[in-house]
């Protein structure tokens, strides 16, 4: 029988939520009223939106191709809770499968170009539900440092060794391939194609030639990459021409399709697999209506005659706000050269540009000064990203037009002119890329 006299106080769980690392900064964001999160948009995502009671120009949607505020996207929302209701009440094992669904299913696998596809409700639970289902204790998973968190949470959900590798560096790639033939079980890569924060693609036909050099199978995160980049907008794997070696690609409905939700496109094996197998996928309730349409209406869009029309316009967008920034003497990433397998060699500048700041308080501030100047930016801070690595970044829409694009940078170009004044130089070009 224990001595109640001696037993341990028992520890509050929620004790560590107060005084954590970020508290103090926290706190002080709020009091300064800097925190650049959570503001309240009361407009649809538009170029220009309303943003607590004010217009600001938005550079910080993933709403590519603007397609959000198609009629044609809107209207399948609503005809499809007409037909269906606002939800489904059960997982799509159950009673939560509807024709939108396998429509949209096919639809996606015809145009990623593999055997089937499997939608998901959100894009996080496609790479979680993956992941955690088709890794296992005993095998390997390599990442790339700059890989989505979700990836991440997959990858230790399926308690397989994770060994990361530094961003797009194929030797430490190579060195990690190595190691883990001595693991002992099957061996998966796993990178974006489009890196989220960073804006920069993955050398897919490098990594592609790695895995088959070693016997390792390869997954894509398309997120950021289906419905920008490619000739049928596809991705980064169309864009490079390594359809053929990736085993399986992830994507989301949330940037480019205008909606909310996730697929994994691959082999019918795998598929089947996941739809018997993925818990994320069997214990979660059927993505609604509403979100299945407007993603298959604005999937059709992008496969029709317009798709291509979009595709150029986002991308001549992303060429032009990058240059702009840098003749501001901002610091953003160079267009990336890449050599296509079949192809010629090409610079890609994806709709997502960064400029880099390197501080923490330093982003805030000058987040700050362009949202109260008129424009609207994401804040990457640590530990989104590396130390000393903060950054605002920012990402255009095929329906932004050049006055808008040009009232963003006048007002980048004010804003850093009284902004070094204050608070000394951001780092420049030279010093990024």
């Amino acid at each position: 029988m224990t001595d109640s006299s001696t037993t341990a106080a028992p520890v509050d769980v929620f004790a560590k939520v107060r005084g954590h690392e970020r508290a103090e900064q926290l706190a002080a964001a709020r009091q300064a009223d800097l925190l650049p999160y959570f503001h309240v948009q009361e407009s649809p995502a538009l170029p220009v939106v309303t943003m607590e009671g004010a217009e600001r120009i938005q550079l910080g949607s993933n709403n590519y191709l603007g397609l959000t505020s198609d009629p044609r996207v809107i209207a399948a929302a609503h005809a499809a809770i007409d037909e269906y209701g606002t939800g489904l009440t059960g997982s799509r094992l159950l009673n939560g499968t509807i024709p939108l669904h396998l429509e949209l299913e096919q639809e996606i696998a015809d145009w990623m170009g593999t055997e089937e596809a499997i939608v998901f409700s959100t894009g996080h639970q496609a790479n979680v539900g993956t992941l955690g289902t088709i890794l296992e204790p005993g095998d390997t998973v390599v990442a790339d440092s700059g890989d989505h968190a979700s990836i991440l949470d997959g990858c230790l959900l399926s308690k397989a060794k994770l060994r990361p590798f530094r961003h797009n560096k194929l030797d430490k790639l190579e060195k990690q391939l190595v190691r883990a033939q001595g693991d002992g079980g099957g061996v998966l890569v796993v990178v974006d194609g489009v890196f989220s924060m960073e804006g920069d693609i993955a050398p897919l036909p490098e990594i592609a030639a790695l895995c088959e050099r070693y016997g390792a199978r390869l997954m894509v995160d398309e997120a950021h990459g289906a419905g920008v980049l490619g000739a049928r907008g596809a991705g980064t794997s169309e864009l490079l021409g390594v359809e053929d070696r990736v085993d399986l690609r992830m994507g989301t409905f949330s940037k480019s399709l205008a909606s909310a939700g996730g697929f994994i496109a691959g082999s019918h094996e795998v598929v089947d697999y996941l739809r018997i197998s993925s818990r994320a996928f069997l214990f979660t309730a059927s993505a609604v209506p509403a979100a299945v349409g407007s993603a298959l209406a604005a999937l059709r869009i992008v496969r029709s005659d317009e798709g291509p029309v979009l595709l150029a316009r986002v991308l001549d967008n992303a060429r032009y706000l990058r240059q702009g920034l840098e003749d501001l003497g901002y610091a953003v990433l160079q267009p990336q050269r890449v050599n296509p397998e079949g192809a010629v060699e090409t610079d890609v500048v994806t709709p997502i540009v960064t400029v880099t700041v390197g501080d923490d308080w330093k982003a805030v501030l000058l987040w700050r000064a362009l949202f109260d100047a008129g424009v609207f930016v994401n804040t990457a801070l640590h530990p989104a990203v590396p130390p000393a690595g903060a950054a605002l970044r920012t990402s255009v829409m095929a329906t932004h037009t050049r006055e808008h694009l040009d009232r963003a940078l006048g007002i980048f170009a004010d804003v850093k002119t009284a902004f070094e004044a204050e608070h000394g130089a951001l780092p420049g070009p030279a010093l990024h890329g």
